[in-house]
């Protein structure tokens, strides 16, 4: 290849890998606000409705650590356009979709093609950047994942009001259709780091298993039923880790990272990051309709504060990492985000809204300057051979705390309000509430900075 060609395709990759990033992110996001009308048109119970976007994030979280084995096996290439057709083709079925069933498995299958995506993206991304620009890449890619949760609620508002909340699934099944030609034709190489190894299917099951009883029983604590799926979740992990050992070829090597300071606690930390943040803007959306009695356009337009910060911010934090310790910019940014939690615990009735973006803008700086370095720092602490499972792993510790995350909010809420409509009688209850979620996630948080300062130093 020459010098003209690994510029182009180093290019083709960014653009593609970030395209699908912002697209995936945008289409939460959307679907979100939309979910309300969701319910109306399909006159569904509100814990049938939350399935709509469960099922996604609990398929997405389940397969990505699989498929980033499979990546690294037979082609991240192929396995990242599989997932875009996958998620090309379940768009077009919800947009079809009958009954709120075939929508919700609609989802769920979306979310099995959005893992081959995940597990995939950042590890064509690490394999095509060298380590001296691979964090400004990773920076940018990062910017688009925010960028779609920024522009998520204004534009799936928009699309829901004037054409209804199909247009969403649409116009997602139109852009992920536009991107497979790209991905075919403009990237040429195909990286198979792992070729030869065989997949360990066995593994694979017991470890998809276990994960969702861990987050599904979460999501369901603190009744008895999620106090059963999580002890069981947390016993099949148990045991999937057991077998792992005994597995010539196994679907998540641990033997290869069990030493590796950086990756374990770099992982460690993006797990407690957004177990203790993800909340966030679901808290604040209830606090700004609910206590300060704003409209979802109003209370959208104050929430974009903190995306659109991250989104500013990621580029510069991922080219400080490439220059600087990761373990001190991660560590810096943890700090700005615990310092951001702390003033949402005296969230009151007289809160004034300037408060409310100074602390979102200054956890979106803290949260930026933290991800990029520590994606950065994951990616780069293996060998080429497992940048497909570093990349499922990354985005496994994402997504089962943004379960987690909201499991804690949910489990505060059923404790100290119950299972009641929200009636004004019922906000001073909400109120303690917040206060209660934000005192545990800045806790978390702050335990996030120790685990980042010690994986030590990656240079």
């Amino acid at each position: 290849m020459t010098v003209t060609e690994a510029v182009v395709s180093k290019r083709v990759a960014l653009m593609v890998t970030t395209f699908s990033s912002f697209l995936t992110t945008f289409m939460v996001s959307s679907i979100n606000i939309a979910l309300p009308t969701i319910g109306k048109d399909f006159s569904i119970t509100a814990v049938k409705l939350s399935w709509v976007a469960t099922a996604y994030l609990l398929a997405a979280a389940v397969f990505l650590v699989p498929f980033g084995r499979i990546a690294d096996i037979y082609g991240r290439k192929k396995i990242y356009v599989t997932g875009i057709a996958v998620y090309a083709l379940t768009s077009l079925m919800a947009t079809l979709a009958p009954t709120s069933t075939v929508l919700i498995i609609s989802r769920g299958i979306q979310g099995f093609g959005g893992s081959m995506i995940f597990g995939t993206a950042l590890a064509i991304l690490t394999s095509v950047f060298p380590p001296g620009e691979r964090g400004k890449a990773l920076g940018f890619n990062l910017a688009a994942t925010y960028m779609g949760l920024s522009l998520g609620p204004f534009a799936g508002g928009i699309l829901t009001h004037q054409f209804g909340w199909r247009s969403i699934f649409l116009v997602s099944t139109v852009l992920s259709t536009l991107l497979i030609p790209v991905i075919i034709l403009r990237i040429k190489a195909e990286w198979a780091d792992a070729r030869g190894d065989r997949f360990d299917l066995k593994g694979s099951l017991v470890y998809m298993i276990g994960l969702l009883g861990l987050m599904y029983g979460f999501s369901r604590l603190p009744s008895l039923e999620g106090v059963l799926l999580l002890v069981s979740g947390i016993l099949i992990l148990a045991f999937f880790l057991r077998i792992e050992k005994k597995i010539v070829s196994p679907v998540l090597d641990l033997s290869h990272f069990r030493h590796n300071i950086v990756f374990i606690f770099s992982n460690l930390a993006a797990f407690i990051n957004y177990s203790a943040t993800f909340a966030v803007g679901f808290l604040l959306s209830l606090y700004l309709q609910y206590i300060k009695g704003l409209n979802p356009q109003e209370a959208g337009l104050i929430m974009v504060a903190q995306p659109i910060t991250m989104a500013l911010f990621s580029p510069l934090a991922g080219r400080l990492s490439d220059k600087i310790e990761p373990q001190i910019v991660a560590s810096i940014g943890m700090g700005l985000t615990v310092a951001g939690l702390v003033p949402f615990i005296f969230l009151s009735y007289n809160t004034p809204i300037a408060y409310i973006v100074a602390t979102l803008l200054l956890i979106g700086i803290g949260f930026a300057l933290f991800s990029s370095p520590n994606t950065n720092a994951i990616m780069s602490s293996v060998e080429r051979r497992y940048y497909g499972i570093a990349s499922a792993s990354m985005g496994t510790m994402r997504l089962t705390g943004q379960v987690i995350s909201m499991g804690i909010a949910m489990m505060v809420f059923a404790m100290v309000i119950g299972k009641v409509k929200s009636t004004p009688e019922c906000y001073p209850l909400f109120l303690r509430s917040t206060h209660i979620a934000f005192t545990i996630f800045a806790s978390l948080c702050l335990l996030g900075v120790f685990a980042s300062l010690a994986r030590g130093k990656l240079r």
